[in-house]
């Protein structure tokens, strides 16, 4: 298990920036599905309000295909910034998000 590589403030919701008081933040794999643990393994993972940002709110990750493509797009930056080129990510993700 690491670390996020993406958000070192675990304390703020990563795409509104309240704290999580009344609505305790949750970790965000920006890569679900077959490629969760790749997330896991690389750290792209962020903290997010878990009822309004992460599951349930109309910009909610896991609701709004903007603002999944748009924390697909921050991992993907943060991947090049930390492990190497683009093309080292398309054959891992399979994808390029930017």
């Amino acid at each position: 298990m690491r670390k996020s590589i993406m958000q070192k403030d675990r304390t703020r919701c990563f795409l509104c920036g309240r704290n999580g008081q009344g609505d305790p933040l949750e970790e965000h794999h920006c890569f679900g599905g077959p490629n969760r643990h790749l997330s896991e393994e690389d750290g792209l993972k962020v903290y997010i309000c878990g009822n309004r940002c992460h599951r349930n709110g109309p910009g909610a990750a896991h609701q709004n295909a903007r603002t999944a493509e748009f924390l697909k797009a921050e991992a993907q930056m943060a991947w090049e910034a930390t492990y190497g080129p683009r093309e080292a990510f398309l054959r891992r993700y399979g994808k390029n998000y930017l």
